[in-house]
């Protein structure tokens, strides 16, 4: 989508005794399915990078292709949370509980794997948010507050007393490589990634995709304010950050393992740049809410994917308006975003 990318021989993997193991996720803007890693230790037993889906059909998918791998899933020596987004945490409480392993996951993910970021109660609490600052109408955030209270689970909230914190910087062993785990905030605040630096092999998960652009996600975990966390800003720096890295495979999160990243990056920040221009050039004509610039870049919406949408819109204006290029005009709640 964002750039030429190459595909990359995953018996080159296979030999490293990293399998990936696709499991479907139950909406399409993921992506495709997701992937989970299986990781040989030295002792003989297995990491997971990541767990996929919890749903029924997740569960078994991610069975089976363990079975096929030849990795046995009661003999996990530790399960890796990449960030703490359904899709990648929702079977490590099973895992857990099968296999005695500890959940290793950033501390800036840790509520979301607990299950206390559940989208439903955070709208319900960051309401006034979601209406008057971002000016959304209050019909429709009744209506996404209904559609996200009928949302089936498809993740178990982990207990804490199986959860160990995951340090960046933390060095782990494998039987064929060393990973160092790095923390590129953007996608959500505790998004961490592998780089084995000798094989020059890189688990991205959803911080590089092949073919979809990895939507920073309005995120209120760390608050509203000056202690927002600021999505697609930190995304752009993290993401030059992996731009620099010396990489032969990257592992996504969905999606085949693939090689030519700075293309893709470069793609993707071209991408984002068309994006500003667009706003910017619409607010230049007068001062806009987010909900109000939702048309320019996107003329069909519907309920489900309206957070997505939102926040596309708002990461780009916080970018801008990092760069002097905007300002923010808040009248009685309401933020309207003009032209520097």
């Amino acid at each position: 989508m964002h750039g030429d990318v190459t595909a990359v021989d995953e018996r080159f993997l296979s030999s490293l005794g990293v399998h990936r193991i696709p499991v479907p996720v139950p909406f399409l803007e993921a992506g495709g399915p997701v992937n989970v890693y299986a990781i040989l230790d030295e002792d003989g037993r297995w990491t997971l990078f990541d767990t996929g889906v919890g749903t029924s059909d997740g569960l078994a998918a991610l069975r089976g292709g363990a079975n096929e791998a030849g990795v046995d899933l009661r003999n996990l020596s530790r399960i890796l949370v990449s960030h703490g987004h359904v899709d990648h945490y929702g079977n490590a409480q099973t895992l857990a509980e099968e296999s005695g392993a500890k959940v290793h996951v950033h501390p800036a993910d840790l509520s979301k794997v607990l299950g206390q970021e559940r989208f439903a109660a955070l709208l319900a609490r960051h309401r006034g948010y979601f209406l008057t600052a971002l000016g959304v109408p209050e019909p429709l955030v009744d209506e996404m507050t209904a559609v996200a209270g009928r949302s089936k689970p498809v993740s178990r909230a982990v207990e804490r007393a199986r959860v160990e914190l995951l340090e960046p910087g933390t060095r782990l062993r494998f039987r064929h490589f060393d990973a160092v785990v790095q923390h590129y905030p953007g996608h959500t605040p505790g998004l961490v990634c592998l780089h084995a630096p000798a094989q020059r092999l890189f688990f991205a998960d959803d911080h590089l995709l092949a073919k979809v652009s990895p939507n920073p996600l309005l995120d209120l975990s760390q608050g509203e304010g000056g202690t927002k966390f600021l999505a697609l800003a930190r995304y752009l720096e993290s993401a030059k950050a992996v731009h620099a890295l010396d990489l032969a495979a990257v592992l996504p999160g969905h999606g085949p393992s693939f090689h030519g990243h700075r293309a893709l990056l470069d793609g993707l920040f071209g991408f984002y740049q068309g994006r500003q221009d667009k706003l910017l050039s619409r607010v230049q004509a007068s001062p806009a809410t987010v909900y109000e610039l939702l048309a320019v870049l996107f003329p069909r919406r519907d309920v489900p994917r309206l957070v997505l949408m939102l926040s596309e819109v708002l990461g780009n204006l916080e970018v801008l308006e990092a760069r002097g290029r905007l300002r923010r005009e808040a009248v009685a709640g309401v933020v309207r975003y003009a032209a520097a």
